[in-house]
């Protein structure tokens, strides 16, 4: 089976280092036009410089591809603005994006500063937000793009001293979850991966003996395979590093009906809590209106509707 980015233009965000860096050259060497964006600060998302992008654009070119860098930071209306159109300036268009910038700065809830908290929301939320809302509709026109979000498995299971970061990544989620409602008929396809891979903001925490595992192009592939052409995935989350992919799915259980009509009592919650709590018959659902029917039919089924 072939993979194609046939003329394809991508926005890579935090494209200097890292991940980003490892997604813009893979996609480079497949002949999709790259913008390498990356605002050359830390890992907190302080300070900047143009060196960080620039790099990756001569290592494309050097390579045989074609690369502009742009400098903005996605954490503002204007930044992310800016990012979409230095691709539409230099390429005529973007087809796929990918939200990768991020920044860290861990610290315990009880001990952490709020603005610390906002920080990260400004640049893993809503740096995805402006840049998406600014490429999302030339998307939806020409009927074709390639949407990724970056999460993270602290988002999606938790981890400690990460409340900003893990708030920030899993919020990711649930805006590809909207997302895909708006753009799957334009053929407009938005999925997320979570990671795992040696970068700056991970390297003083990473086992030096898995360093050589985690390399970012081992989860470049996953990301290259869903900006392609040929792939009709929506709304998917992927595990993936050293390796290693493995979807990972929003679930619900068969759940119960308590109270026959009556509101249930706490008593009534505590004493079928292992029902309620089963997930032997658990499913995904498309999206929250197959909730909401599931349940009415649910309620048809055992007459718990007024006739």
């Amino acid at each position: 089976m072939s993979i194609s980015y046939d003329d394809r233009v991508a926005v890579v965000t935090g494209a200097g280092s890292g991940l980003g860096r490892s997604h813009a050259k893979v996609l480079a060497s497949k002949g999709v036009k790259v913008v390498v964006n990356d605002l050359g600060g830390n890992v907190a998302g302080e300070g900047g410089s143009s060196r960080a992008a620039d790099d990756v654009v001569e290592e494309i070119i050097q390579a045989g591809g074609e690369a502009v860098a742009n400098y903005d930071s996605v954490a503002s209306q204007e930044g992310g603005q800016n990012i979409i159109q230095t691709a539409v300036d230099n390429f005529g268009s973007v087809d796929i994006l990918i939200n990768n910038a991020g920044n860290v700065r861990d610290k315990s809830f009880a001990k952490m500063d709020l603005d610390n908290f906002t920080a990260l929301m400004d640049v893993h939320l809503m740096g995805a937000v402006y840049c998406t809302k600014a490429a999302w509709p030339l998307m939806l026109e020409k009927q074709f793009g390639r949407v990724v979000m970056t999460s993270s498995s602290a988002g999606l299971f938790g981890s400690h001293g990460h409340t900003n970061y893990a708030s920030a990544k899993l919020s990711l989620v649930g805006f590809m979850h909207a997302l895909i409602q708006e753009g799957s008929r334009k053929n407009v396809l938005v999925n997320s991966i979570a990671p795992m891979a040696l970068t700056r903001m991970t390297e003083e925490v990473m086992s030096p003996k898995l360093a050589p595992m985690m390399q970012p192009e081992f989860v470049s592939a996953m990301v290259a395979f869903l900006c392609a052409d040929e792939c009709d995935l929506s709304g998917q989350i992927v595990e993936c590093g050293m390796g290693y992919f493995s979807k990972v799915q929003i679930v619900e259980g068969a759940g119960v009906f308590l109270g026959n009509g009556d509101v249930p009592s706490p008593e009534d919650v505590q004493a079928n809590w292992d029902a309620i709590s089963d997930m032997s018959e658990a499913k995904p659902y498309r999206h929250a209106g197959q909730v909401s029917r599931a349940v009415f039919h649910k309620m048809k089924a055992e007459g718990l509707l007024p006739q």
